[in-house]
């Protein structure tokens, strides 16, 4: 089995490369040009191949910090934000000098959570990331740290490239690291630690193996790898997490080597407005379920308000709200028919007396499933 999974990255026509800020910034010293150089011949070549390649990287802040003088990363916004901003222009200028060499092009993507949780701006990413693709230019995607919150940011970039992944429906996403792969145990402090070749990325057992934290210049980590591959796995991309350092890393994983971990997908893909919904990060309210409209849930049932037994937050019709169990736990999430005050009003009650209630009937349903999505 493990031949035939990595076998099937050579039928791999559209990928999602992403490139740590250790790796891009050797560690924090500034733009590891020379790495760049190598990542833009390697993505030429697949290019050349028939690839289409869009690489995440990460980089900026580490960059700015570099030109700037600091030593330490900052914890305020405000200098996050301007670090950023420096460190974008190096960032943008080095893949764009390194990628000219093997004549393409690149375009600079910086993108927030919102773009990626409204639907129509979602759309429009998509639709200007497959173009450029199929013009033959390399997208180079970053978070938009110049302007993003605490309460909009995506995180870490391994959670972006899994979104874009997502958002392109890639076959595959390839995460590059200063590590080898994923190992049972950190290998920095268990001798014992073996990496893993190879398994599915939706196995949660993985995510008690990676554990740690970032880097000083980064903010990932194997943990956020690991969830990366299962978020990627939901529209059916396999997941390859491998070391940059590695000669040649990228064209030996598109030719089906054995090198790193391999995270492959095993679940049907989700549809393309379900996969959005589920990559939502941020959302608007919750509702707490009792166990007889869960189970109508996982039945095919849309939610019904005498199924809701608690609102939790303020949200306008049309939000994306999670449905959890009375303990807490999310089993699944969609738009809502109803604002918070109107779901609070009608929750306990059947469907016939929602027209009496609130006075008007929009909808039957608070959550129609085919505007839902189980997890």
């Amino acid at each position: 089995m493990n031949q035939n999974m990595r076998q099937q990255l050579l039928d791999s026509c559209r990928l999602v490369v992403k490139v740590g800020s250790a790796l891009v910034t050797d560690n924090g010293a500034g733009l590891a040009h020379a790495a760049i150089a190598e990542w833009a011949r390697q993505i030429a070549l697949l290019n050349a191949g028939g690839k289409q390649v869009a690489l995440v990287s990460s980089g900026a802040i580490a960059a700015g910090m570099q030109r700037l003088g600091w030593a330490v990363r900052p914890h305020a916004m405000h200098e996050l934000q301007a670090a950023a901003a420096v460190g974008q222009m190096g960032l943008a200028q080095a893949y764009e000098s390194c990628f000219s060499q093997h004549g393409l092009k690149t375009a600079q993507i910086l993108l927030t959570h919102e773009d990626l949780a409204d639907r129509s701006r979602y759309l429009n990413a998509r639709s200007t990331l497959i173009t450029l693709l199929e013009l033959g230019v390399v997208p180079i995607i970053n978070e938009n740290d110049t302007v993003v919150t605490d309460e909009i940011k995506f995180g870490d970039n391994d959670t972006l490239a899994a979104l874009v992944a997502n958002l392109l429906e890639a076959d595959a996403l390839v995460i590059l690291t200063d590590q080898a792969g994923l190992y049972s145990a950190d290998p920095r402090h268990d001798a014992t630690a073996t990496l893993i070749s190879q398994g599915r990325a939706e196995d949660g057992a993985y995510e008690a193996m990676a554990g740690g934290v970032g880097s000083s210049v980064g903010k990932g980590g194997m943990i956020t790898k690991v969830r990366a591959a299962q978020r990627a796995a939901r529209s059916g991309a396999n997941t390859l997490i491998a070391s940059g350092h590695e000669p040649d890393a990228l064209l030996r994983l598109a030719r089906g080597e054995e090198l790193g971990t391999l995270l492959y997908a095993t679940a049907t893909p989700l549809a393309a407005r379900k996969q959005w919904l589920a990559d939502h990060l941020q959302l608007a309210g919750s509702l707490l379920l009792d166990e007889g409209a869960i189970h109508a849930l996982h039945a095919g049932k849309s939610l019904l308000p005498v199924g809701v037994a608690q609102i939790e937050g303020e949200f306008e019709r049309g939000a994306a709200v999670a449905c959890r169990s009375l303990s807490g736990k999310e089993v699944a999430r969609g738009l809502i028919n109803y604002s918070s005050t109107e779901a609070r009003r009608i929750a306990r009650h059947a469907t016939h007396e929602i027209e009496a209630i609130l006075g008007y009937l929009d909808e039957a349903e608070l959550i129609h499933r085919d505007n839902m999505v189980l997890l």
